[in-house]
Parts: structure tokens; C-alpha cells; sequence
């Protein structure tokens, strides 16, 4: 909750006229607890996942001849039933794991030092810290991802998320729930290095959601705006590793490449990339 008690005092704690957005903000968040506006979170990935792997599920389903080439296995087509039971799938374990995990965790995010208070960040403050925290996801994320990979790994927990072998966008969260609690820490070891404001903090979930989707939607457009990061992985690149399923030990990345050609973990990729070019 802001400590202020309007506008003009704000303006007069700063020093300064309010932003636009900053007006907004206050407006908003004035009367309403840090925590009710941590756990606006599950809201934003309620939509982002509910709306943004849309436009890949209507391609799937009308699969159209235009954008028939950009699919990475399109001997699998998937039904509005398939589509619609694995939302449903995802929505459950979005409701029943990661909102209450949202609502427990909130003493953390305190501890660490988000805060909703003004100024808001400036947006080369934003910017450097979402760098941040991507490079930090990726990271740790490599080496929970190789472990989810070892025998034990596997059988017991990520088997779940390989079951869809020709991923779909709505499966980019489908997996068990002790993936789902394991993989959290990556998430939020960014802001826990480097503390952010809050809505700095939707941002950061809700972009790394949208990457998700998008690395699982089945779908390589050239067009896409993500081919101009530096080492991104993508669609292709994460579509290998459910092709070839349980057994892979290639392509562990969630984001970007450099970790999995460092450690080597990208060989059964490259040779895969050299023989469909020499067929």
C-alpha cells in the first residue's frame, strides 16, 4: 500500500508532477495491500495463457496451406478436443499448484525487497533487470532441466511434460506438479538477486510465460520478432527435444542456446540439423 494519501502528496514526497503512468498506478494500487498486488500474478498467467497460444491452436486446428511448411512435425495434427483437454489440464494445475503457491510465497518476495511504492522504474531500469533475470532462468534452468533428465528425473516427475512429443502451445506449462515447484526457483532467483517493483515483477512472469509458449507452439515462422535475439533458441530448437523424448540428452536450454553448447549438450542436435540438410 502506497504512503500516501493522494496525489498532491506523492507529488510532494518526489518533488516532482507525477508521470502519467505514475498517476495511474496510484490510482490503482493506492488502497491495496502489497499483498493483494503480488497475488495479481496468477492473473496475468491466467491470461497469457489462455490467450496467447490462440493463434497457434486456430493454425492447428484449420491448418491452412500457407503456413503448413512452418510446422516442425506436421505429420501430428492436433483436435479441438486434444487442444481443449490439455487447457483444461494446465488450467487445473494452475489453480490448485501455482496459486497457492503464489499465495504462500508472498513473506519471500517481501523479504527480498519487491516493492510498489513510487517512483516507478524507469524503463532502462526495467530493461536491465528482465536481462538479468532471463540470463538467470536460462542458467539454472539448464542444470534443473538436465536433472529432470537423469533416470530418477524423469520417471518420476518430467515424464509428465514429455508427453506431449510434438509440442502444442497450450502444453508449454503441462507438467507435474513437483516440476511445476522445482522450476519456480529459477523463475524467481532473478528477482531474488536483483529486486524489482512489482510491476516490474508481472512483466517478468508474463514475458517468460509468453517465451514458453511460443518454444512450444510447434511452429518455426520466419517472421517471428524472437529471431533477432542473440542465441534464442526457439520453436526448432526445443521441438528436438520432445521429438526424440525421454532419452534426449540434447538442446536442455529453456531460452537461449550458449549453455547447452558449452557444456556440449547440443551435439545430437547438430548432427541431427546436418543430416535432414544433406537429405
Amino acid at each position: 500500500m502506497l504512503p500516501y494519501d493522494s496525489l498532491e502528496g506523492a507529488e510532494l514526497a518526489l518533488g516532482r508532477n507525477l508521470t502519467v503512468a505514475e498517476r495511474l498506478w496510484f490510482n490503482y494500487s493506492a488502497h491495496k495491500s502489497d499483498y493483494i498486488l503480488y497475488t495479481h500474478n496468477w492473473l496475468f498467467l491466467f491470461l497469457v495463457f489462455s490467450l496467447v497460444p490462440l493463434p497457434w491452436a486456430l493454425v492447428e486446428l484449420y491448418w491452412f496451406d500457407a503456413v503448413n511448411r512452418f510446422k516442425l512435425q506436421p505429420r501430428v495434427k492436433r483436435s479441438f478436443r486434444e487442444l481443449f483437454k490439455c487447457y483444461k489440464d494446465v488450467l487445473h494445475q494452475l489453480i490448485f499448484v501455482v496459486v497457492p503457491l503464489i499465495v504462500v510465497s508472498f513473506p519471500a518476495l517481501e523479504w527480498i525487497g519487491i516493492r510498489t511504492s513510487l517512483p516507478l522504474p524507469t524503463k532502462w531500469e526495467v530493461i536491465s533487470q528482465l536481462i538479468v533475470y532471463f540470463l538467470v532462468e536460462d542458467y539454472t534452468n539448464y542444470w534443473t532441466h538436465r536433472f529432470l533428465h537423469s533416470e530418477w528425473g524423469y520417471e518420476k516427475i518430467h515424464y509428465m511434460h514429455h508427453e506431449y512429443n510434438a509440442p502444442i502451445g497450450f502444453a508449454a506449462p503441462y507438467a507435474h506438479w513437483a516440476e511445476i515447484l522445482v522450476l519456480g526457483i529459477p523463475t524467481f532467483l532473478g528477482p531474488a538477486m536483483v529486486p524489482c517493483h512489482m510491476t516490474t515483477l508481472w512483466l517478468w512472469s508474463s514475458l517468460r510465460q509468453v517465451e514458453a509458449i511460443e518454444t512450444h507452439s510447434g511452429y518455426n515462422f520466419p517472421w517471428s520478432p524472437t529471431k533477432l535475439i542473440p542465441f534464442y533458441g526457439g520453436p526448432e530448437y526445443h521441438d528436438f527435444h520432445h521429438f526424440v523424448g525421454g532419452q534426449c540428452q540434447s538442446n536442455f536450454a529453456s531460452i537461449f542456446t550458449y549453455c547447452d553448447y558449452l557444456y556440449g549438450t547440443n551435439k545430437g542436435y547438430r548432427r541431427h540439423k546436418q543430416a535432414v540438410k544433406k537429405a
